[in-house]
Formats: structure tokens, sequence, C-alpha cells
């Protein structure tokens, strides 16, 4: 096999890389983000209960409302009868039918519970600010997850890349064997050594093959679209290497969502409170009714009567004693109010020491992508120098091959390192409550 042929076989190997990428929809970070806030289940159930909360804001669900209900009461009977008056006149009558109907509209309202009503309505807001926060940890901690797959595709692009290059190597080294050993400048050895190396590349890269794919159906899932929808993504990896973890802090103190909802339930639980300590003063309720009745009766003094007309009155209650209840349930929600405290307190320390460990790994981590980058530079002109040895038959082949995998094993460590990276910064705007969305 000429020289001219080899580089017309690396030519359409390029090529058919090269068309069957540009085919694929490029899939951007930006757009794996919007797709998964529109479709992810997580997100819409979480967008669900805030509705809910939402609609739970209402005065009426507080109980400042009156309630009005309307009622209709018919009863009827046919009876035999018999009657003895004072006077000993006795009366008797079969089948005689009697009917009492009644029907009205009534209105009851509490106008005073001790302000438990206004406790209660404050306390629902609370709550819609916690189904707030929930829905934002959720947003947060999904996108979270797609920033993760999407860079992880990127770094098995990469490597995918990097094995491509290695397989082209190998192609020459054996095709470069096979013509020493025709001219008689190496042993059969030579050419079977570069045989199983090729093997070897070519397993080590269906198997990257295999994970790549695997990954591509992960992110499809996170997005909630269909897994066999083919895509690439981009080939550049760029890590921020300017956080700083007092500012990282300061963000975590205002928008971390898990504080945020420890701050949140300790104002509900203290709004509880309010709401037990109401027990404590009288009950006020007006009520008012229009009620219209009407009776017939087939034996007795009254045959017929009819009445219509307004009722009102107030009533007033107050606790007295209740076996020790409300000592009791002001005591249990004392104590629930010290833990939200305890829980605050806890979340805090927990979120600091989150924050200073990624931090560590995040300056690590930079600290690996500027070493593996020398590295990879190196490599890849240790290859050159090689590759140059190897053509003019003054290296082995253990020589080169060894100089082929310190290149390719470079070129991954640098791609891992750049991700690793990457998930550390990703984990400290997600702990900060700043991951763009």
């Amino acid at each position: 096999m000429t020289h001219t042929k080899i580089l017309f076989q690396n030519f359409i190997l390029l090529l058919f890389f090269t068309t069957t990428a540009s085919a694929q929809q490029v899939l951007t970070l930006e757009n794996a983000v919007k797709i998964a806030l529109e479709n992810n289940y997580e997100i819409k159930i979480a967008t669900n209960n805030l509705t809910i909360q939402k609609t739970n804001v209402a005065i009426g669900n507080a109980g400042m409302l009156p309630t009005v209900s309307a009622n209709v009461l018919d009863n009827n009977s046919v009876q035999n009868s018999s009657q003895i008056r004072q006077d000993g006149t006795e009366t008797e009558l079969d089948n005689a039918k009697n009917n009492s109907l009644s029907y009205g509209v009534g209105l009851d309202w509490t106008i005073f519970d001790g302000l438990r009503m206004f406790a209660r309505m404050d306390q629902l807001k609370e709550l819609q600010k916690l189904g707030e926060a929930q829905l934002k940890l959720t947003l947060i901690t999904r996108i979270s997850d797609v920033n993760a797959a999407y860079y992880d595709l990127v770094q098995q692009q990469q490597q995918l890349a990097a094995l491509d290059t290695t397989i082209v190597i190998s192609n020459q080294r054996l095709t470069l064997a096979q013509n020493r050993f025709t001219i008689g400048k190496a042993s059969k050895l030579e050419v079977l050594n570069a045989q199983v190396d090729l093997n070897t590349d070519q397993v080590a890269l269906l198997r990257q093959k295999e994970l790549y794919a695997n990954s591509k159906i992960l992110l499809n899932q996170l997005m909630a679209r269909d897994v066999a929808t083919d895509f690439k993504v981009i080939d550049q990896l760029e890590v921020d290497s300017l956080l700083l973890l007092p500012e990282l802090k300061a963000l975590a103190e205002k928008q971390n969502p898990q504080l945020e909802t420890q701050i949140i339930n300790k104002r509900v639980a203290e709004l509880e409170l309010k709401q037990i300590k109401a027990a404590r003063y009288p009950t006020i309720r007006v009520n008012t009714a229009y009620n219209f009745s009407e009776s017939q009766s087939s034996l007795g003094f009254v045959k017929e009567s009819q009445s219509r007309g307004f009722n009102y009155g107030f009533s007033a209650s107050l606790n007295l004693f209740d076996g020790f209840a409300q000592n009791r349930n002001e005591k249990i929600a004392k104590i629930q109010i010290e833990n939200s405290k305890l829980n605050i307190d806890q979340q805090n320390l927990v979120l600091n020491s989150q924050l200073a460990t990624s931090y560590q790994t995040y300056l690590t981590n930079l600290e690996l992508i500027a070493l593996e980058e020398k590295n990879e530079l190196i490599a890849k002109q240790n290859l050159n120098i090689t590759l140059d040895k190897f053509r003019i038959g003054t290296i082995t082949t253990l020589e080169f091959r060894t100089a082929q995998l310190n290149y390719v094993n470079a070129k991954v460590r640098f791609s891992n390192a750049q991700f690793q990276g990457k998930l550390s910064e990703i984990a400290l705007r997600e702990l900060a409550g700043n991951l763009i969305f």
C-alpha cells in the first residue's frame, strides 16, 4: 500500500466523521436548559405545588369571610289520629295528612377569634414563599444535573476525538510495519504487534462510543424528551477560574434555597404559635337568617300556619379549662420554633462546610487543568518526534507505542481535568444559588 493511498484513506475517514457530525444537530447548553425547564417532570410537579400554595392564599381560607348557606326542610305524614279535648269532645280521623315546610338563607360570621385568622393569613403567605423556595431548589438541582450531564458529553466527545486520532496513528504504524516487512526490514512479529495494538485501540473506541451513547440517553431523559433523539454537543469546555469564596458565601446566605427553606419554616412555626395563643381569647360570631315556614294539619286546633322573617343574633365563647391542653400546645409550638432555629444553624454550618470543601476541590482542579494542559503539549511533541523516528526505523515499536499511549492518556487526563473543574464550578454555583437558568 503506497503512502498516497494511506493519505487517501485517512482523508476519507476524516470526511466520514465530519459529514456524520455535521448531520447531527448541535445542542447548546442554553438550549438543553431551556428544554429541561419546559419538559422536566419534577419541575412541572414543583410548579403545580407552587400553584396550589398560591391558590391557598385567600382571606376565605384564613377564615375572614362569612359562611352563607341555604336550607330546605319538608316533612310529610299520613296518620290515623284521635283527639280528646278538655271539654270531653272526641275527634277521630283516619289517613290524616300533615305537612311541614321550611326554607331560608342563613349567614354565620366569626368576627373575632383572638386574631387567629390574621396569623393564618400570614402563614398562608409564608407557605407560598416556601413553595417558591422549593421550586427554586428543584430548578437549581435539575439544571445542575443538566449542566453536569452536558459537560460529561463534552469531555467524552473529546475523548472520542483522541481515540479517533490514535486509531489513525495505529493504522499508519500497521501500514509502515507491513511495508517494512515486505522489503525485509522488519519481522512478522512487528506486524502482529501493530495489528494487536490497533485492535486494542478499536475496542477502546467502541467502549467509549457505548458510554457516549448512553450518556446521550441520560441527558435526553433529564430534558424529558425522546431518548432516541440524536445530537452533538460543543467541542470546547471552559472553566470559570475567577470564583472567590467570600463572594460565594455572601450569595449563599442570601439565596441558597435550602437555607431559605429553613428560615421560612421558622416563620411558619412562629405563626403557628400565634394561632394557638388565639385560643386564650373569646370567639365572637354573628349570625342572621331569613326563613319561611308553612305547616298544614288535617286534625287539630290549627289547620294551617305560615311564618317568614329575619332571625339575628350573636354568640361568644371562651375556653376556661381544657385539661391544660392550651398550655401543652403552646409549649410544643415553642419547642418547634426552637427546633427551627437549630435547623437554620445546622444548615448554615453544612452550607459553609460544603462551600469550603467544594472551593478547595475547585482550586485543586484549576491547578490540575494547567498541569495536564502542559502534559498534553509535551506528549504531543514527544509523539511527533517519535513518529518521525519510527518512520526512519531508529526506534523500536515498543517505544513508539509508549509515546502513542502517553499522548492519548495525556489528552484524556486533560479533558477529564477540565470536566472535574467544571463540576466543581457547577457545585459552587449551586450552593451559592446563582446557577444561571
